[in-house]
């Protein structure tokens, strides 16, 4: 398999589905109709479950990523948009937009469990490796809210740069990075502080966050760029142009490409983390907006 190959869940807002996307050869394997402009994605930790939000749906919807089908769909209320998956009990978290709450959905029985209160307009939703700790950013209270993963309670909330839309977690827990469309800056997260020790500056509009390599990769929306900063130092590395209204941003798991979901181009653009070009544009669905962890390798 090439560098970076891997298979790619898109979400297409203005189509309805989900392109799936051999990233190895550009292929589209399968396209996937879900309906309420679907937005937010997460995979389960086998890779064998994709959940997709439709927020204009109020649902999410259950895709089987190796029939390529849909398995069932969860109603729920308000404006679920961002999501994630728990990767030590598989529990699904889902930000209502509207309705200032965290579902949380059982991966067996699909039923929600508990709703907790968030912030004002909760968006992305991160968890850290050890499952213990849910993430929402919530963007119109600026703040990121921190939830018990097994008490199921809001355990506190930090200050971040304004609105933030995006939040990421690296692999070893240690930092948190939101994505802060108000203050065009990305916020660094010291989780074990409880607090920012760091703001990094963007292009216009940042929406998400990706990390590979050492490195930071922000999406631009209004940029038509990728900014790319140093993990350790904070400094800013590179700017990249990228396709229309970069949006969703994942890595794959080799660490050596950046996948752009590029809403206006309704293309997904692949960056070479060793270059930092983008080396292709693949093809896909009207408005990808890819927001969450969408590669299955």
């Amino acid at each position: 398999m090439s560098a970076g190959a891997g298979t790619a869940f898109v979400t297409n807002q203005g189509s309805g589905d989900v392109s799936v996307v051999d990233t190895g050869s550009g292929e589209t394997l399968a396209t996937i109709p879900v309906g309420g402009k679907p937005a937010g994605i997460a995979l389960s930790p086998d890779r064998a479950r994709a959940y997709v939000t439709s927020p204009e749906g109020a649902y999410v919807t259950v895709i089987d990523t190796r029939a390529r089908a849909v398995l069932r769909r969860i109603e729920l209320a308000g404006g679920p948009l961002g999501i994630a998956v728990n990767p030590v009990t598989g529990e699904v978290y889902v930000a209502d937009w509207y309705g200032d709450q965290l579902f949380v959905i059982d991966p067996v029985s699909h039923l929600v469990t508990a709703r907790l209160p968030t912030g004002d307009s909760p968006s992305g939703v991160a968890v850290t490796p050890d499952g213990r700790t849910v993430l929402t950013a919530d963007r119109d209270d600026s703040q990121v809210s921190l939830f018990d993963a097994e008490g199921l309670v809001r355990s506190g909330t930090i200050p971040v740069g304004t609105r933030p839309f995006g939040v990421t977690v690296d692999a070893a827990g240690a930092f948190a990075y939101t994505a802060n469309v108000g203050s065009n800056d990305v916020s660094v997260i010291d989780l074990a502080a409880g607090a920012v020790v760091a703001t990094v500056p963007t292009g216009e509009r940042p929406y998400a966050v990706a990390l590979a390599n050492g490195l930071g990769f922000a999406t631009d929306q209004y940029g038509d760029t990728v900014t790319v900063f140093d993990l350790a130092t904070r400094a800013h590395v590179a700017t990249i142009d990228v396709g229309e209204y970069p949006e969703g941003i994942a890595t794959s798991r080799d660490g050596s490409r950046v996948y752009v979901a590029q809403w206006f181009s309704n293309t997904l653009g692949v960056i070479d983390t060793a270059t930092l070009e983008m080396i292709t544009e693949i093809d896909v669905g009207d408005g990808p907006r890819a927001f969450g962890d969408f590669l299955a390798e």
